[in-house]
């Protein structure tokens, strides 16, 4: 039923619906599902969405003031039959990642409007009071409420938002990443662009070795340490395989080059035989496109990889020591340099800047581990 939602909600708002009764209708459509379609399941449960919803729509809109402009909006209730085919969920998406939005906003619309969830399942999984959520979610709905997309929405913003949403990984009750993974699927089948595969590639190569990521006791595990037998191949396979037709369409993007990149780190049946000549190569392809500081101080530990550490702290001395990661990545390079007190320095350094509970253990054992050895 939930993957109805962002269909019928789009028919509503296409309708002229604003788009937060649209989704309080929808709600209600769905509330009045579970009660009747167990005793008496509908043939179309789309269209009797759209026409229960609408109702409900109507039902509230008679209640206001103008009742000239309900009188004509009830006139246009569809007439008994099968939904007409129009796919609305694309222009849901664009609205719901909107410009006016911010990320934190058009991340929870769109997982309330195209995802379905509940209010308390994405304030679950942001770790944020029900409460807060909902004063979060009703302000982007009264945003875009009268927002008319008469122009192409921006792929870009959408696909961000969607990458957000993969990267919040698992909180709660509900998984982020496989949410995301749906919803950029749903996207796929309504949009035919290499980007949108671009992502859907990428989201499939990351989730596929998320059972190696952690050990045991929740540590983190680097991605030269994991236990490439837990990897989902079948995942990667599809990965691979999506992301190689969009390559073939020669419309290269930021997401097709980071999903190149974890296809050749998919590929590697062990660390060592990790072709990093290739993803450097690819590296230089996606700095070129975004210009990204991250990017490039990614693109330092491949070519410390490809061209020995000493190539890879030039390309690093050439950034900003004040960027996330840099001294993590300084400290992995010093030591691949045969420096183990700098290295030991710089991860207790890098450790004490992390934000993140799991990185900062990490970091921090590397440091002790090097402190550790005899001099």
């Amino acid at each position: 039923m939930k993957e109805l939602v962002p269909a019928v909600l789009g028919v509503l708002v296409r309708r002229g619906a604003d788009f937060a009764a649209a989704e309080d209708a929808v709600q209600d459509a769905l509330v009045e599902a579970l009660r009747v379609w167990p005793g008496d399941p509908p043939r179309d449960p789309k269209a009797w969405l759209i026409t229960v919803a609408w109702r409900r729509f109507v039902d509230a809109t008679r209640a206001d003031a103008a009742r000239r402009r309900r009188e004509e909006l009830a006139d246009r209730e569809p007439p008994p039959g099968p939904a007409r085919e129009r796919d609305d969920t694309l222009r849901l998406y664009f609205l719901c990642a909107h410009p006016s939005l911010t990320p934190s906003s058009a991340v929870a619309l769109t997982l309330r409007a195209v995802g379905g969830l509940t209010t308390r399942q994405i304030a679950a999984a942001y770790l944020v009071p029900e409460a807060t959520m909902a004063q979060r979610i009703s302000r982007a709905k009264r945003t875009v409420s009268g927002v008319h997309l008469d122009r192409p929405g921006d792929v870009a913003t959408v696909l961000r938002v969607l990458y957000l949403v993969f990267n919040e990984g698992y909180s709660g009750d509900v998984d982020l990443s496989a949410e995301a993974i749906r919803l950029t699927r749903q996207l796929a089948s309504a949009i035919d662009h290499p980007e949108v595969a671009g992502l859907l590639a990428l989201m499939l190569l990351h989730h596929a070795r998320r059972a190696s990521r952690t050990g045991p006791r929740g540590e983190l595990v680097p991605l030269a340490e994991q236990d490439r037998g837990r990897w989902d191949t079948a995942m990667i396979a599809e990965g691979v395989a999506i992301l190689q037709a969009a390559l073939a369409r020669d419309r290269l993007g930021e997401f097709q080059a980071q999903a190149a990149i974890a296809a050749l780190h998919a590929d590697a049946r062990v660390a060592a035989e990790t072709d990093w000549v290739q993803i450097l190569e690819w590296y230089d392809e996606l700095a070129a496109l975004t210009d990204s500081p991250i990017v490039r101080l990614n693109r330092a530990v491949a070519v410390g990889e490809a061209d020995g550490p000493r190539a890879g702290l030039a390309a690093l001395a050439a950034l900003d020591d004040t960027l996330p990661r840099y001294r993590a990545v300084a400290a992995h390079l010093h030591e691949r340099a045969g420096e183990p007190a700098v290295a030991a320095r710089l991860y207790a350094e890098a450790a004490a800047r992390s934000l993140d509970l799991a990185e900062r253990d990490h970091l921090t054992r590397q440091a002790a581990r090097l402190n550790a050895r005899p001099t």
